[in-house]
């Protein structure tokens, strides 16, 4: 699950530092404000609890259809594949027609699947709020859900939230194997740099149901 030998560490943890904020892993430079002002990014403490998730329990592979976070306001009816790009680099939901829509990386396994899956969604792009508006309304314990292709619904509870900056971007952490089934929701915060979100938020979460 962790990607192929043209995204080393320095490149993969660039491509992700740049998600739901910056943009450059699809090739555009644009801002995360409108109208010249800059809107502030989401307060975000570092937190993590020490329970462990069951590793017996997965789900069958299936494809996500959407994601759910009550707590953050988050109900997206579509989910978009993202791809390495030829660089190595991940990337993003379209900014300018998938704002409000997470995407899933093809390359790794579908939610709820043993291994970790990654998710990645907006906070704010040049047209404004985004689907992760609400993150800083999220909390240790809150349950994000994954309605999949074969009508299931993977629901994981969020055991660790950490907000870095792009240039400390934990890679082994978000991809390092796994028996469990878990996930990883990656946003931006902080503040802006040069039109760009300077850091990311990350969501560990563990399969529950």
């Amino acid at each position: 699950m962790i990607p192929s030998t043209r995204a080393r560490p320095r490149r993969r943890t660039r491509a992700l530092a740049a998600v739901a904020g910056g943009l450059v892993a699809l090739g555009a430079v644009a801002a995360c404000c409108q109208d010249g002002e800059l809107p502030p990014g989401p307060k975000v403490l570092n937190t993590k609890t020490t329970s462990t998730p069951e590793a017996a329990l997965t789900l069958p592979k299936a494809r996500p259809t959407g994601m759910r976070i009550d707590a953050a306001g988050v109900d997206a009816g579509k989910m978009v594949d993202l791809a390495l790009d030829a660089t190595g680099e991940l990337g993003v939901p379209n900014p300018d027609t998938d704002a409000n829509s997470p995407g899933w990386w093809t390359g790794s396994v579908t939610p709820g699947e043993k291994g970790v899956s990654v998710l990645v969604a907006h906070f704010d792009t040049r047209h404004g709020p985004a689907l992760m508006k609400g993150v800083e309304k999220m909390k240790l314990g809150d349950t994000i859900e994954v309605p999949r292709e074969d009508g299931s619904t993977a629901r994981f509870r969020v055991r660790e939230i950490q907000a870095v900056s792009k240039k400390d971007f934990p890679t082994d952490k978000v991809y390092g194997s796994t028996d469990h089934a878990e996930l990883r929701l990656l946003t931006c915060g902080g503040g802006i740099e040069h039109g760009h979100r300077t850091d990311n938020v990350i969501f560990y979460a563990d399969l529950i149901a």
